[in-house]
């Protein structure tokens, strides 16, 4: 399911959002904290980032982003 949130800051990633990055797991981060506070590694695989795909409008009707929230800062080094 898409997640809607950075795993680090809860920041809001919409379906839209051009800044969200995935890992090769789906975790999904703001490029924020990618960038500055994780250095390219997932805190929870130790994989590297891709720019999340934007989901089309379209799409959304029978594939709904997920409801789920998670938020892990301590995972972030903070």
């Amino acid at each position: 399911m898409l997640e809607l949130r950075c795993e680090c800051c809860d920041k809001d990633l919409p379906p839209s959002a051009a800044d969200a990055m995935i890992c090769t797991f789906e975790c999904t981060f703001c490029r924020d904290c990618v960038d500055n506070s994780l250095k390219g590694v997932c805190p929870n695989c130790g994989g590297n980032f891709a720019p999340r795909p934007v989901r089309p409008p379209r799409a959304l009707v029978n594939n709904p982003p997920s409801t789920l929230r998670v938020f892990n800062p301590a995972g972030c080094g903070r």
